[in-house]
């Protein structure tokens, strides 16, 4: 097997590994980084994984990710890992959580949903099934698919 190093190491930040493959482009999204930052970022797209066959993996420089942006990515990355970096080093490691409850992270794709009115409510769902992922809104109780998650992160 090649054992050639694919995406150098960083010396501060974060990594985001076991993505699924080709879901690396959304986890940037979410992340809200694009062509303007200024950091430096390594993505690695269907990278051979013994694990889950192929996977994605995101390295940030210099960024270490809020508890909102991780239950973000659990959206559409259950099985991700996330390691924070020092030094070269990893001094910690943990694999994202899907929450129970998602609160303020996407919107309701219902559009008569009190949640995207101009009241000031903020969306809340619950996990109705992990695998496949679906969510039940809290107000309207409509069901959201992965496809639909996704349109609306």
């Amino acid at each position: 097997m090649d054992q050639t190093l694919k995406i150098s190491k960083i010396r501060e930040g974060t990594v985001i590994d076991h993505i699924p493959a080709g879901k690396a482009i959304k986890v940037l999204a979410i992340l809200k980084i694009d062509e303007k930052g200024s950091q430096t970022v390594s993505v690695g797209i269907r990278v051979p994984s013994g694990r889950i066959g192929s996977k994605d993996v995101v390295k940030i420089e210099g960024r270490y990710l809020e508890r909102f942006e991780v239950d973000k990515i659990s959206l559409i990355a259950p099985e991700a890992s996330i390691s924070i970096v020092k030094n070269y080093e990893v001094v910690e490691k943990f694999r994202v959580d899907l929450p129970e409850r998602v609160t303020g992270i996407i919107k309701c794709s219902n559009r008569n949903c009190i949640t995207n009115s101009k009241e000031p409510v903020l969306s809340e769902f619950y996990v109705s099934s992990k695998k496949p992922l679906v969510l039940r809104c809290y107000y309207c109780e409509r069901n959201m698919q992965e496809k639909d998650i996704l349109n609306n992160l």
